[in-house]
């Protein structure tokens, strides 16, 4: 039978759609006048990105004749090889923009972390759904599962790569809610991050969040120990938080910090970037001031504009709709990924889709809301659209093996 129409095409057309959009914001941010700015390794990232391109389409096309069975079985294996490379760049990688990520294997920089995304996935995945008795609401497998993360977290805290620590982090309260933990304990485990991003802003915001959350978790758990705890977390987590930035960060770190709620604060220090980037997607107006047109691009006052801030470069020179468009495109991706996930009937496959999908979203999240002031800027591509090999190649591989769970998905039986 022939079941060509069953591919999701859907998928992989946002997927070449994300990646050409990528390519001419790169183009722009390396090639047009801006070039005379940049040393000669800079300017052949459009080149070399080109290059990823045609990898990760041959290993798109690739993975739909693997067995998919073959992702679960060999997960723990996947899982092992990517501690073993991260530890090796732990002692011999290269270090890049302060974080020590780069394996050298001979011609090849791989960032090991990348590769160690889907891996966890898989790993955790495999895990979850490895027995029928086996669920996210007991206490012994949630621990399990969120052990199974936090060890290539910690390796990645190592090399010194917090923004990509963040991503491993935010796989827990995510898959461990799709495995069915319940609502209030979900809400408990994602309570700090909300907690501790407007303890930034005001601590008076984050003791309001404190006991917002917590009425939530009473509500939605009705459990009085947990109610106390999360109470407990979230007071203990403004005091924190408090206690970090006027006793424990340096004055440089702090500046950063300060930067974000003001950039103003020191605008030609850590506030330079935030300022920057906000100038340049205001500039750019509704319709944007045309491709390699933007005043903030093309003389160079954008900071790695053709990685973490390429979101301005296509907000300056294609204005609010080419902005809009990316967004749409981005969250478009997600939520196609996540209804793969909810149509297929084997949970493995559901938990990597919801894996990857949170991967990706994360992503987005952080890098646009970097860029556009809502959070401290945090070192984050964005999928498929910034400058990186490993990034491109590792994201089109999580988005194959998906692709081919779903495409198999009649004959994946849900057991064994």
């Amino acid at each position: 039978m022939n079941r060509f129409g069953e591919y999701n095409w859907s998928l992989g057309t946002l997927w070449i759609g994300l990646v050409v959009v990528g390519l001419v914001a790169i183009y722009s941010a390396t090639q047009g006048p801006v070039a005379e700015f940049l040393p000669g390794y800079i300017q052949i990232n459009f080149y070399k990105q080109l290059v990823a391109f045609g990898i990760g389409l041959g290993i798109l096309v690739g993975l739909q004749y693997i067995n998919p069975r073959t992702f679960q079985e060999g997960a723990f294996v996947f899982y092992a090889i990517g501690l073993l490379l991260m530890i090796l760049t732990l002692f011999i990688g290269r270090e890049v923009n302060g974080a020590k990520s780069w394996l050298v294997l001979g011609p090849v920089n791989l960032q090991s972390s990348e590769l160690m995304k889907i891996a966890t996935v898989l790993a955790v995945a495999s895990y979850l759904t490895s027995r029928r008795n086996i669920s996210a609401d007991n206490l012994k497998t949630a621990v399990t599962t969120v052990l199974i993360i936090l060890v290539p977290t910690v390796l990645v805290f190592l090399q010194n790569d917090t923004g990509t620590a963040i991503i491993f982090l935010a796989l827990i309260p995510v898959v461990l809610f799709w495995s069915g933990l319940p609502y209030g304990i979900s809400l408990f485990i994602i309570s700090p991050a909300i907690i501790g991003y407007v303890s930034i802003i005001s601590w008076y915001w984050g003791i309001l969040a404190a006991v917002v959350l917590t009425l939530l978790v009473f509500m939605l758990q009705r459990s009085t120990w947990l109610t106390f705890t999360s109470f407990a977390t979230g007071i203990l987590l403004v005091i924190g938080v408090q206690v970090a930035l006027f006793q424990i960060l340096q004055p440089h770190q702090r500046a950063r910090i300060e930067a974000f709620t003001d950039p103003s604060f020191d605008p030609q220090g850590a506030g330079w970037n935030i300022i920057q980037a906000k100038t340049a997607i205001g500039s750019g107006g509704v319709y944007g001031k045309g491709f390699m047109e933007g005043t903030q691009t093309q003389l160079r006052f954008l900071p790695e504009q053709w990685t973490d801030f390429i979101f301005c470069v296509i907000a300056e020179e294609f204005g609010f709709i080419g902005a809009g468009i990316v967004v749409l495109l981005l969250l478009g991706f997600t939520l196609l990924l996540l209804k793969a996930a909810a149509t297929h009937k084997h949970p493995f496959a559901q938990l990597v889709m919801v894996g990857v999908a949170t991967i990706f979203f994360t992503h987005f999240f952080i890098n646009v809301g970097s860029a556009t002031a809502l959070i401290p800027v945090i070192g984050v591509p964005l999928p498929f659209i910034s400058y990186g090999g490993s990034a491109l190649i590792t994201n089109t591989l999580m988005l194959g093996i998906c692709l081919n769970l779903d495409y198999y998905k009649r004959q994946f039986s849900i057991y064994r």
